[in-house]
């Protein structure tokens, strides 16, 4: 058996880019979060065949959202309260109008660096064949340092594959959408992709046995990259 230190791309993320979180940083994940539960569950209904509205849709992120704000302890105002679900429900609106829309995400892969340190990746979407997208519900183009580094990562999963990011910019009034295709790796990139992993992985890697993991594993050595 082999063991090996795995742990999620948002890990190596945040180890590469520590950022104290503040109040107002807890209170967007809590909207980002509320989000991605509503897109997921209307992705999933709409590939059975159901098409649940925006009202329905804004009702369950509304509850999402509340699930969030308990378990970080956060009490908001009514107005601001109105004024996220404003923008989630705008966010709702402009995603269905995306390519996006209807499109599964992907099954999560192991990025498996020198047999030693796995990093489990998962973007948003996929169409399957040659793309795969990451979504944020907030302007990120062009892409913060930690945007880029998170999609590096998944390329690193995903080879071979188109990395678009996606942005439905929930402080934009109406929410509007906006897409760039991001850059393929390149040999330096994906060696200080690799390396950068393996250093999270001192901090963050959890014991796990390779044999028991069962999700695709695509592997990288260090040593010929």
């Amino acid at each position: 058996m082999s063991t090996i230190r795995t742990l999620a791309a948002h890990q190596v993320v945040s180890f590469v880019y520590p950022r104290p979180v503040t109040e107002r940083q807890e209170l967007g994940m809590a909207v980002g979060k509320a989000i991605d539960s509503a897109l997921s569950k209307y992705g999933h209904d709409y590939r059975r065949g159901f098409r649940p509205t925006v009202g329905a849709l804004t009702a369950f992120a509304e509850n999402e959202l509340s699930r969030e704000l308990q378990e970080i302890d956060l009490v908001v105002a009514p107005a601001e309260y109105e004024r996220l679900r404003a923008q989630i429900s705008g966010v709702l609106q402009a995603f269905r109008k995306t390519e996006v829309f209807g499109m599964a995400r992907p099954r999560s892969r192991l990025v498996l660096i020198d047999e030693q340190v796995g990093v489990y990746v998962q973007p948003d979407y996929w169409d399957g064949k040659r793309r795969f997208y990451e979504m944020k519900s907030y302007r990120a183009i062009p892409p913060p340092a930690e945007v880029a580094l998170q999609v590096r990562l998944f390329e690193l999963g995903f080879p071979g594959f188109e990395a678009i990011l996606l942005c439905v910019d929930r402080h934009a009034v109406p929410p509007a959408s906006s897409q760039t295709v991001m850059p393929p790796l390149s040999r330096d990139t994906t060696a200080e992709t690799l390396s950068r992993a393996l250093g999270a992985a001192a901090v963050h890697g959890r014991e796990a046995v390779l044999e028991y993991i069962d999700v695709p594993v695509v592997r990288y050595s260090t040593k010929v990259v």
